[in-house]
């Protein structure tokens, strides 16, 4: 008997024990789950469908600095909200929640009860009973100013890579203008005109040209095309212009020119990173009282130019054996010499032209295309062969990856001739 009993006894006690911990668990689950809601990383609030607020957690009022009757049954969401978000709220976020049944990730600003704002993104979901009609409004409210600092500083980073460029525009813009002539000089008995397409604002290019009078009446003209972009491209660019000025005053045979730069680059160059460009150098004079000049040409390494005839054909002009100006010590340079006469136009220009991408995937624009452009427009005047080679390059847009110089010549027809 004693025994049965006190086994009896004992399963009563070990029940009691298991139901105990089983409340005991109950109770700290309930209170988990209080002390979740109301101090969640999170704001958590409840509203009516009329927007009152029925329930709010610790957090947000935390955030907020309110006292839990000073929101609920008092204020609805809304008036939580800037004049800009009470606005939209009224006119976006509370018609699609109606619509919709939930509305996620809405930036919105609060309004703390010390008239500070804090910055938050709201998620609301419709709870409704069994016959769909709406019974509660459950709003998520998740800090977002580290967000906000995070976009400021993006925005404040981005604005400054964007002023940066526009420095950067500025230096390369007022560095290109520097490495051109301001205006090129006038040549009695001649129309001269010239043009710089510029591929990229970010980038100085490498191309340059002028025009200059020598002794006697002749007059020096060069344009040339440096390797590569950038600062680098500007140094040799603005090395190879004084350069060809101050040796064609010495001797202005065009090859002697050529030559003279070539050893200058090729001395100054010749390291671990090489510097060269393709030049052509002419030297223009008159020829006779007819109006005609004489016009010797030298090429390094560069395309050849182009003559447009008054009796409208136009051809390469020929200049063998140029070779790259700055690479070998000693470059072989031929020199050819024409008269141009009255209607006849010449044309310089770099291989930014011919290089440019057309429409036609991987098809370059091309030097037999140059020269069918050039005869539809032969005979024409300097002017209106640069205006309408200028009209081809903006016509191939992106195309033109490199910047592209031109430069043209003209003995203007009698007064009375017509001329394109």
């Amino acid at each position: 008997m004693c025994g049965t009993d006190d086994g009896r006894h004992h399963e009563r006690g070990a029940g009691d024990d298991a139901d105990g911990e089983q409340a005991s668990f109950s109770a700290l689950l309930e209170d988990s789950v209080e002390d979740l809601y109301e101090n969640a990383p999170c704001g958590y609030l409840s509203t009516m469908p009329d927007g009152r607020i029925a329930k709010v957690n610790r957090t947000l009022l935390d955030w907020l600095g309110y006292r839990r009757d000073d929101l609920v049954g008092h204020m609805r969401f809304s008036d939580l909200l800037t004049v800009g978000g009470k606005l939209y709220h009224e006119t976006h976020f509370a018609p699609l929640l109606s619509m919709q049944g939930e509305v996620s990730g809405i930036a919105l600003e609060l309004k703390a009860a010390d008239g500070s704002r804090l910055p938050v993104l709201v998620t609301s979901a419709v709870k409704t009973g069994g016959d769909g009609r709406p019974l509660l409004i459950r709003t998520t409210v998740v800090d977002a100013r580290d967000r906000r600092a995070y976009e400021t500083e993006l925005l404040r980073a981005r604005q400054e890579a964007d002023r940066e460029r526009d420095r950067l525009r500025t230096l390369a813009t007022t560095l290109q203008r520097t490495l051109l002539p301001p205006a090129l000089d006038d040549v009695p008995g001649l129309e001269v005109a010239a043009h710089y397409h510029v591929a990229s604002a970010d980038e100085v290019g490498g191309d340059f040209y002028d025009l200059f009078p020598l002794t006697h009446g002749s007059w020096g003209l060069f344009l040339g095309d440096v390797c590569g972009k950038g600062a680098a491209a500007a140094a040799i660019t603005s090395l190879a212009r004084y350069t060809l000025r101050a040796a064609a005053v010495y001797d202005p045979r065009p090859a002697v020119v050529l030559g003279n730069l070539n050893t200058v680059l090729n001395h100054e160059y010749n390291g671990d990173d090489p510097r060269f460009c393709t030049v052509i150098f002419g030297l223009l004079a008159p020829a006779g009282d007819e109006g005609d000049f004489h016009l010797t040409l030298a090429s390094g390494g560069h395309p050849p130019a182009v003559l447009l005839r008054a009796d409208g054909t136009a051809d390469y002009l020929p200049t063998p054996g140029g070779q790259l100006i700055g690479v070998l010590p000693d470059a072989q340079i031929a020199t050819t010499t024409i008269r141009l006469t009255a209607g006849d136009t010449l044309l310089l220009y770099t291989d930014g032209l011919t290089e440019a991408h057309t429409a036609q995937a991987g098809v370059r624009y091309g030097d037999e295309a140059l020269l069918d452009f050039t005869r539809s427009l032969a005979p024409t005047t300097a002017s209106g062969l640069i205006q309408a080679l200028s009209n081809l390059l903006d016509s191939l847009g992106a195309g033109v990856d490199d910047d592209t110089a031109l430069l043209a010549i003209n003995v203007p027809r009698p007064s009375g001739q017509e001329q394109r």
